[in-house]
């Protein structure tokens, strides 16, 4: 019989376990006092955040956007308790936002955000705002509008097809200079350090776990500390609990909660901040750099 690993040695940010349940794939490594095959489910609204409890008072851990993928192992009062497919990333949703029979993905949004209005008109007040990497199904089309799957209609400029990459996640991830810091966040509306990384990275093709600890161990090949004094574009700088993305040698691009926003800035004085006024601290931990392919299983 196999011995079931500690709770202690597992990380549950990506492993869906409770001692109480677990999935099912992890009968016989992890003890549990039952185990379920999970239901595959898709994010109908416009976005959901994920909390480390069932309680909206609770934190954000995450964010799922329309269209993502997600398998819960749980759904009890009014949550739904899982893993996103997208990202294996593990905590509770609620289960409104959630259904088993939506229709497959067609599209994805490529703008920045998109407004989703109850006619093909644009005088028409919106009634949902999608954001950047969202996806949706398309039903029908006219010469500008496209008219979805969970309702309302966006306009086709907005959508691209899911398989249609934008290689360039540098220039995608400045797009939300200026967007808000949120904790927890994927949107356009606001986001965090690794939320930024993990949506420009994923509209690239390239997989993206979504904490920093996760990506800095998962993203790339480090680069030699040796090598830090020059730095390239597209370069990912890491400091404890935090990330960004060189946008030339010098200047990286991260959600902060200094500027409060996406902002780009000097990479030598986000290091010493971060290290401390009188550097004890500790600044950059490692880079990482991208080399060759690394597509996303859509």
């Amino acid at each position: 019989m196999t011995a079931a690993a500690p709770e202690s040695s597992i990380d549950l940010n990506i492993t869906p376990y409770r001692p109480d349940l677990a999935a099912a794939h992890l009968r016989g490594r992890l003890a549990a006092e039952r185990y379920a095959e999970g239901t595959a489910m898709c994010v109908t609204v416009p976005q959901t955040p994920m909390r480390g409890r069932a309680d909206r008072d609770a934190p954000w851990t995450s964010e799922l956007l329309m269209g993502e993928a997600f398998v819960a192992y749980e759904r009890k009062n009014g949550w739904a308790w899982g893993q996103s497919a997208e990202d294996e990333y593990v905590g509770y949703v609620e289960d409104s936002g959630l259904d088993a029979t939506a229709a497959a993905p067609t599209h994805r949004i490529g703008a920045v955000s998109a407004l989703v209005y109850p006619a093909a008109d644009l005088k028409r007040e919106p009634i949902a705002t999608l954001s950047y990497g969202a996806r949706v199904a398309m039903l029908e089309e006219t010469d500008k509008y496209a008219r979805l799957a969970g309702g309302g209609w966006v306009a086709r400029v907005a959508l691209s097809p899911l398989d249609v990459l934008v290689p360039d996640y540098v220039a995608t991830a400045e797009r939300f200079l200026g967007t808000p810091y949120l904790w927890g966040g994927r949107t356009s509306a606001g986001l965090d350090c690794s939320g930024l990384v993990q949506i420009a990275l994923m509209a690239a093709g390239h997989a993206a776990p979504r904490d920093s600890y996760l990506q800095e161990q998962a993203i790339g090949v480090p680069v030699a500390s040796d090598e830090w004094g020059r730095l390239r574009r597209g370069d990912l700088v890491f400091f404890p609990g935090h990330v960004g993305i060189m946008t030339d040698g010098t200047a990286l691009l991260h959600a902060n909660a200094t500027a409060m926003a996406v902002s780009r800035d000097p990479l030598a004085e986000v290091a010493r901040r971060v290290a401390g006024p009188d550097g004890a601290g500790i600044g950059i931990t490692s880079v990482r750099r991208i080399i060759g392919d690394n597509p996303v299983t859509q």
